[in-house]
């Protein structure tokens, strides 16, 4: 148990491996020099905020076993709560608790789905998939939702030509919310008992952890988590949208696969689920630098996807045979 909650410097090093392969790749393909730049690593670690807090949840889901598909539709419906409850009130203090409570209740009930009506969490959440997606479209009437301008447009601004560090405010709440779920991870009963639930469930049954309790948690915190995306991305977007982050989810389940999270649960990395949130936004990056169509690029990133799901399920068959 303790080797899992480490840091695997072989996993890591292979991440970013994969990265400097990435950037081989379209350097090869005669990508734009502006694609090497700092600014545009910065621009990438914006594109990145979105997924990578939405993968921070997806991360903790996978390490206990489970898996959620509807964070793209909770993600919307956080972005449209936010957007009403600000249009009504024009208070932050309101609108962002009301958007990440949405999106933990979203995640309560899907963990409740799966504790109480021992729903597959695959079926469970592709149900409220549709469920979030239809009630954020309801809650706006069907079209997008406009309030006053609010500070949190300036989460998603950089100034070009600044120093390296020099990142927007919504990165450094994406590290503060890494840092945060990896001490939850590493240095807590719950993510030990997390941790034990995904490497087997009937054990950890039998060792005293609370399972029904512990997975309905998990899916609150993956939702809170979800919420603050939605948040971040009606900042981004200045309104609430209910068409926003349309298969947003599949982005953020690649992103902790690609990091190191086994979809046999038990398995997973904080930053690695980072590294992962950040190839995905590269890889766009490096398409829209191409000037590759959106077809060519949905393609690109379905086979990595592809691809990291096999290393996983390789990964896992070789490690069952050791």
């Amino acid at each position: 148990m303790k080797a899992l909650l480490r840091w695997n410097p072989t996993l890591i090093l292979g991440q970013f491996a994969g990265l400097a392969i990435i950037y081989l790749i379209f350097f090869l393909l005669g990508v734009p020099a502006s694609f090497f730049s700092m600014d545009n690593t910065k621009l990438v670690l914006v594109q990145t905020v979105i997924v990578g807090v939405g993968a921070l949840g997806m991360t903790l889901i996978i390490i206990g076993g489970g898996i959620d598909l509807s964070v793209g539709s909770i993600i919307a419906l956080s972005s449209v709560t936010t957007a009403l409850s600000y249009k009504a009130t024009e208070s932050l203090l309101v609108a962002v608790p009301v958007g990440i409570l949405t999106g933990a209740l979203s995640g309560f009930m899907n963990g409740l789905m799966v504790v109480t009506l021992r729903i597959v969490p695959f079926i469970a959440t592709l149900g409220t998939l549709g469920i979030a997606r239809g009630i954020a479209k309801i809650a706006a009437g069907e079209r997008t939702v406009n309030p006053p301008d609010s500070l949190l447009s300036g989460l998603m601004q950089f100034d070009r030509g600044g120093p390296f560090y020099s990142f927007p405010p919504a990165v450094w709440i994406m590290f503060l919310l890494a840092l945060g779920v990896s001490f939850l991870l590493n240095y807590t009963v719950f993510g030990r008992y997390t941790f034990a639930l995904g490497s087997n469930e009937s054990t950890a049954r039998l060792c005293g952890v609370p399972v029904a309790l512990l997975k309905v948690s998990l899916y609150a915190l993956c939702g809170a988590l979800t919420g603050v995306s939605g948040v971040l991305i009606f900042g981004q977007l200045t309104l609430g949208d209910p068409t926003v982050a349309v298969g947003k989810e599949l982005d953020i389940i690649a992103a902790a696969v690609i990091g190191g999270g086994s979809l046999a649960g038990g398995e997973g990395s904080v930053l690695g689920s980072l590294i992962g949130a950040f190839i995905m936004s590269l890889l766009r990056s490096g398409c829209l630098k191409m000037e590759w169509p959106n077809p060519v690029q949905e393609i690109v990133i379905g086979i990595i996807i592809i691809f990291a799901v096999a290393i996983d399920q390789l990964r896992h068959r070789r490690a069952s045979s050791e």
